[in-house]
């Protein structure tokens, strides 16, 4: 559909431009006329006039990136094995661009690659606006901000292993320098330690949970702690023990678990359950519609009276292998067949009612329903067939696929609303999954594995395992976190990002980071292509 229905890619884009900073493709210079020239300590910047308003649209612009089907979600999760999105006669073929993220050929003029190396570096030349002391911010403000240019540095980091860094006071003439990795690292971690300090106190039953708070910062630090073997090649001799002590810091605040149906775990907009620890208030709607086929709609059967009635656009897919990972029937994911409760379900005509309208929850393929006068109905494709959604894809690979083909995902699914707002960013079960990796990594499989069950404890008809290594660890991880942003972190960490899946042979590893933007490696000096490109 040559993304027509794109609606919301760019919706935030200017949202972090805030104290007159505008950025240049990937260098991020700066010149006079985008920048506020002021008299005092600098000719360029003298600090940031409204510090609340600069941190309002910091966290606006995280959360528009997160709303977007498109660049850092296309990124994070249709380079892995959760998500594909095939060529369907002419649609989706915006000239390969959804097809080279999933067989890993993009290059470094890769739309996304480009949007995200600017948005990210864009933000953390924002955040670091607010944090220079001629800002004057308070304590309180420093500590957000501090935690937003960690979040935003940790992404330029984890993609592509090294960061630009323009202090703001310099002026436009002025290349940024070029961190690598480990001093990337080393000042994220240094951000995040700051940040506990002053953060508000852990709220786990908040309504709002949109800005951080200790938790928050415990989380992310846990994830870096996690993987530095990724970062600094090896694990630190405290790394693992530090993963399991700030996991427990935020078990103490009062963070869980929750045992109760997992899909509940993001109905949004708020998010009161001690599960979520952070949420942005993105609307969920293109990860539902980007997956959707195009009859699938809210009450899309009663003309005109949907809040959806344009139905879905026909996109996002999974691969069989991902499913396979759940136990069930292996070709029907109907409702109320014992299938484990995170691989969720697909409606039936004998179980649609009118508060779902025909839509189920995780994996769906097979007969699709709607609603129609008080009562369920048999969706059809456009062509006036069945909508019977199929596991398997076209043997000729991505493209030249019909309309049925791929099952869906519906973590967010529109049976909870048709734009529902609020997405989630960080769970307790997360931070629980990777506490039992590190119990893991320090030889400790025994009690990793009481662990995980705990957690599969209170997912319905998911009975423990009987053993566990780290290929069983990076499955539950899949099966817990699936369209959370976590699965490229979590292969690359445990070394599967390179293998191959379907439609995808198996590569060298130099995919493990994503190419320098043409345009950056152009307008600095100071950046050195990643090998492999």
């Amino acid at each position: 559909m040559e993304m027509k229905n794109n609606i919301l890619k760019n919706r935030f884009l200017i949202a972090f431009l805030l104290s007159g900073f505008l950025f240049n493709a990937c260098s991020l210079d700066i010149k006079e006329t985008d920048s506020i020239k002021t008299k005092g300590a600098s000719d360029v910047f003298n600090g940031v006039p409204d510090v609340d308003g600069a941190l309002a649209g910091i966290y606006n612009n995280i959360s528009g990136q997160t709303g977007d089907q498109a660049n850092l979600y296309a990124l994070t999760e249709v380079t892995t094995d959760e998500l594909l999105v095939p060529t369907r006669g002419t649609d989706w073929g915006d000239n390969g661009i959804w097809r080279t993220l999933h067989v890993h050929t993009f290059g470094p003029t890769h739309n996304f690659v480009t949007q995200v190396w600017n948005d990210k570096n864009g933000a953390v030349l924002t955040c670091t606006s607010v944090i220079d002391p001629l800002s004057k911010a308070l304590p309180a403000q420093l500590a957000s901000a501090k935690f937003a240019r960690a979040y935003n540095m940790w992404i330029v980091m984890d993609f592509w292993g090294k960061v630009p860094f323009r202090n703001p006071k310099d002026g436009p003439d002025v290349t940024p320098a070029v961190m690598s990795r480990k001093d990337a690292y080393n000042m994220v971690v240094k951000d995040l330690t700051d940040a506990i300090a002053d953060l508000p106190a852990s709220a786990p039953t908040s309504s709002d949970k949109t800005r951080p708070v200790k938790a928050t910062a415990r989380f992310l630090l846990a994830k870096m702690k996690l993987n530095s073997i990724v970062y600094n090649g090896a694990y630190g001799s405290t790394d693992l023990d530090d993963v399991i002590t700030l996991v427990n810091a935020i078990e103490a605040d009062g963070y869980s678990m929750v045992n109760g149906n997992y899909f509940d775990l993001f109905k949004g907009p708020t998010f009161t359950n001690t599960d979520v620890i952070w949420n942005v208030n993105a609307g969920a709607g293109n990860r539902m519609w980007s997956s959707l086929h195009y009859n699938q709609a809210k009450n899309n059967e009663i003309a005109g009276t949907g809040t959806n009635s344009g139905g879905g656009w026909n996109g996002f897919s999974t691969l069989t292998e991902f499913y396979d990972k759940f136990q069930g029937p292996a070709d029907d994911n109907s409702k109320g067949l014992g299938q484990e409760e995170r691989r969720g379900y697909t409606q039936t005509l004998a179980s649609t009612n009118a508060v779902n309208e025909g839509f189920g929850f995780g994996f769906q393929f097979g007969q699709m329903y709607g609603w129609k006068d008080g009562a369920a109905v048999a969706l059809n494709d456009r062509t006036g067939k069945p909508l019977v959604l199929t596991k398997a894809f076209a043997e000729s690979g991505l493209i030249g696929n019909g309309e049925r083909t791929g099952a869906r995902l519906l973590k967010y699914s529109p049976a909870n609303g048709a734009f529902t707002a609020g997405v989630v960013m960080a769970r307790f079960s997360d931070a629980h999954l990777m506490r039992a990796e590190a119990m893991l990594r320090k030889a400790n499989a025994a009690g990793a594995l009481i662990e995980v069950n705990k957690l599969r404890a209170l997912r319905a008809n998911t009975p423990a395992l009987a053993s566990l290594d780290l290929n069983a660890m990076l499955d539950e991880r899949g099966r817990e976190l699936y369209t959370e942003g976590w699965r490229r972190n979590d292969m690359i960490r445990f070394g599967t990002f390179k293998a191959a899946k379907k439609f995808k042979p198996a590569g060298d590893g130099h995919t493990d980071l994503f190419p320098i933007p043409a345009s950056a490696i152009l307008s600095n000096p100071g950046l050195i292509q990643n090998p492999g490109y």
